[in-house]
């Protein structure tokens, strides 16, 4: 019971057993303070923060490896800005229309799974009751409850009860086309635009170690914002981001250093 005002408990004693009990007097303040505090969970964040982070994992990726390879073959600096510039649109754009076709199909899915669940709660309600009581037993509930908890909730909105329970569709987990197509378009930018910057400042002789490093630091610093903002292991975040940007560097730059040798 800590956090339960002493004054409260004080009360409570003085007005002898026949009064509220001091169990009863601390689920109300539970509750209370649950009122006045409501809980906000990560998971919330899912739908912005994988495309967000997916958005811009990809802006560094792509275009610092594009850049490496072709500083690589031994161009000039003005190709090599062209080269990133124009990674960063095309990739901006194949970003902001991969996300949307994908998402897209996820919500098309949704929207199927719902309509034919609407048309089975209205062709035998219910085998559906019974169905949405049987998840609760699988669950834990005992049977009895379970079909009183099916009941009540299937009175107050069945159809969300169904897509929550049956067919894993929450609020959260919705699928949103726009805002993953722009929110991966926006970021995926973002992204890009960092190496681009290292090509203006970088002198012409180090421009592929300086863009290297500093792409390497800017996707650390993704992995912690990230992991930051999901509640994961920033460490393992970090790690796992900048393995994989390091890598794609390192085939890139040996596949640009290779074909300007030939060429």
């Amino acid at each position: 019971m800590k956090g339960l005002p002493i004054g409260s408990v004080l009360i409570a004693f003085a007005a002898g057993p026949q009064s509220v009990t001091l169990r009863q007097l601390y689920e109300g303040y539970r509750m209370t303070r649950l009122r006045v505090h409501p809980e906000h969970h990560l998971v919330g964040r899912i739908g912005w923060l994988r495309a967000a982070v997916l958005g811009a994992n990809d802006g560094i990726v792509s275009t610092a490896s594009l850049i490496v390879g072709v500083a690589a073959a031994a161009t000039t600096p003005n190709a090599v800005l062209i080269a990133g510039v124009a990674g960063l649109v095309a990739g901006a754009m194949s970003m902001a229309a991969g996300e949307y076709v994908s998402v897209s199909s996820q919500s098309d899915t949704e929207r199927a799974d719902l309509a034919r669940e609407r048309k089975e709660l209205s062709d035998n309600v219910e085998f559906e009751r019974e169905e949405l009581a049987e998840i609760y037993v699988k669950r834990g509930l005992e049977p009895s409850l379970a079909r009183q908890v099916a009941q009540q909730l299937m009175a107050k909105d069945a159809l969300t009860a169904h897509a929550r329970d049956e067919l894993g569709i929450s609020d959260i987990t919705t699928a949103r086309p726009v805002q993953a197509a722009l929110t991966s378009a926006a970021t995926f930018s973002v992204g890009a635009a960092m190496p681009l910057l290292m090509v203006v400042i970088s002198p012409t002789g180090a421009l592929v170690p300086i863009v290297s490093a500093a792409s390497l630091g800017f996707l650390a610093l993704l992995g912690a914002i990230g992991a930051g903002a999901g509640g994961a292991n920033v460490l393992r975040a970090t790690a796992r981001v900048t393995f994989w940007g390091a890598l794609a560097m390192a085939l890139t730059a040996g596949i640009g250093k290779l074909v300007g040798t030939i060429v």
